[in-house]
């Protein structure tokens, strides 16, 4: 097979591509990197999420490194994504994340983390393309050392995030293990902090329940429940990699991520005097360019993916960063997704303002003065070759039905924005299959399904 690197790693499903040959592979390609650029002495951190044979490929891939010669400081457990970012950071280290995120429990996956603690950038993932056919043999022998990160990231937390104020909430907390590298961490955060919280689903599964490690509606019944019978209850979950985040209100409705991350900038800005920018990606909504605005906070904007919100964020230094997709950080931590912060802040920002999530929801919005609705499908291709034709037509448009074009922006596929100043569209293909991801958002439902029905 050919290996390919995502946005975010190397993904494949554990026993037919991602097996033992083409961890060794990836391994020497990462072990070379790092020697090329920093050289033998450059600590490289390992850890492992709870998906099937993470724990066995980490070892092999830290017995590897050590094999060349470098010092490897290896998890004594499993471990979040933004732990062993942020310890990579605070080790001046580079770091692999065996992971595969939300994705399906077959899959796992190998993350690259840079001595910055942010994703790799492209350039980055190109020299470790080209390293996977390079000759490496390593020069010396190193060691591995059984390490614990969560005392470093805990002191760091704590640092960024009031939870002395937290314990003001009348709200229960409802946390949602989901079987993810979440449980160990955010509870245990909470219990630092004599923080009364009740759990579900609290311990690691390779399968996660027979579910799907993601933090979204369909996979958050029971949690969506549970706060529903105990008013009035918010509700916390995690991907597998607790890297994103997925929140529940008191009415027992899915927080979008957009609205997340609008809440925390309103917040961080109003209440922890936070100064600079906010990034965001093409596919974000609407309403964080209008809070922004009204804030007089300047928008940065990026390609869709996390690796181009950590590579703003870091020549930026932005108040926050975040994705529609559910990942986010701010000032002062790391340039990498990270859940359990969010989980925190969301605490937070409602300690501080003495109301509901819900409230906290309702003042975003009548501060916008409107609410916005988003949606995406996918549109599957014969072939590859039928992209750039259906970009070219998309670009040339002057309107879409009754919706006339006001700007158009292209640098992640085509985006239309409309008259209406609070309609858009955007066009960008998969890099993977013959696909177009087609996402919509305006401030009525109805409007979408009408723009739906133009684009089909």
């Amino acid at each position: 097979m050919t290996i390919k690197f995502g946005t975010d790693g190397w993904r494949a499903v554990v026993g037919k591509d991602f097996n033992k040959e083409n961890v060794e592979t990836v391994t020497k390609a990462i072990g070379k990197y790092v020697f090329d650029n920093f050289g033998i002495d450059k600590k490289i951190l390992v850890g492992y999420d709870p998906r099937n044979m993470a724990a066995e490929f980490s070892t092999q891939c830290a017995e590897m490194l050590a094999g060349y010669g470098f010092e490897v400081l290896y998890s004594k457990s499993v471990i979040p994504t933004p732990v062993l970012a942020y310890s990579a950071k605070h080790l001046n280290a580079c770091a692999i994340m065996f992971t595969a995120s939300h994705n399906p429990p077959e899959y796992l996956g190998i993350k690259f983390i840079p001595d910055y603690a942010g994703p790799a950038t492209s350039d980055i993932t190109d020299e470790l393309v080209y390293n996977l056919n390079a000759k490496f043999s390593g020069f010396g022998k190193g060691e591995v050392v059984q390490y614990n990160f969560k005392p470093d990231y805990f002191a760091h937390i704590q640092k960024l995030v009031d939870y002395k104020k937290i314990r003001e909430l009348k709200e229960n907390i409802i946390f949602d293990g989901l079987y993810s590298a979440s449980i160990g961490y955010f509870d245990k955060i909470l219990q630092n902090n004599d923080i009364k919280f009740e759990a579900l689903h609290m311990h690691h599964d390779p399968i996660f329940g027979g579910g799907m490690p993601e933090p979204k509606p369909k996979y958050l019944k029971e949690l969506i429940e549970k706060v529903k019978s105990e008013v009035p209850s918010v509700g916390f979950a995690n991907d597998g990699d607790a890297d994103r985040f997925g929140v529940i209100n008191e009415d027992g409705e899915y927080v979008s991520p957009n609205e997340i991350i609008a809440i925390l900038l309103m917040h961080l800005k109003k209440h922890k005097n936070y100064e600079g920018s906010i990034v965001k990606t093409v596919g974000a909504s609407l309403l964080l360019d209008k809070i922004a605005e009204k804030l007089g906070v300047e928008v940065v904007e990026t390609a869709v993916g996390f690796k181009h919100v950590g590579e703003a964020m870091r020549k930026f230094n932005p108040i926050i960063g975040g994705e529609e997709s559910g990942g986010l950080s701010i000032q002062g931590h790391i340039p990498e997704k990270d859940g359990l912060l969010a989980n925190s802040l969301i605490l937070e920002a409602m300690a501080y303002e003495g109301k509901s999530l819900k409230e906290l929801q309702k003042d975003l919005y009548d501060f916008v003065g409107c609410k916005f609705y988003n949606d995406r499908i996918d549109k599957k291709l014969e072939n590859t070759d039928e992209i750039k034709p259906v970009l070219e037509k998309y670009k040339s448009m002057t309107a879409l039905g009754s919706f006339k074009v006001k700007n158009i922006d292209t640098k992640d596929g085509v985006k239309l924005y409309f008259d209406d100043n609070n309609s858009w569209v955007l066009v960008r293909p998969s890099g993977t299959e013959p696909l177009l991801r087609i996402y919509f958002e305006s401030d009525s439902v109805e409007n979408i399904e009408l723009l739906k029905q133009l684009i089909a």
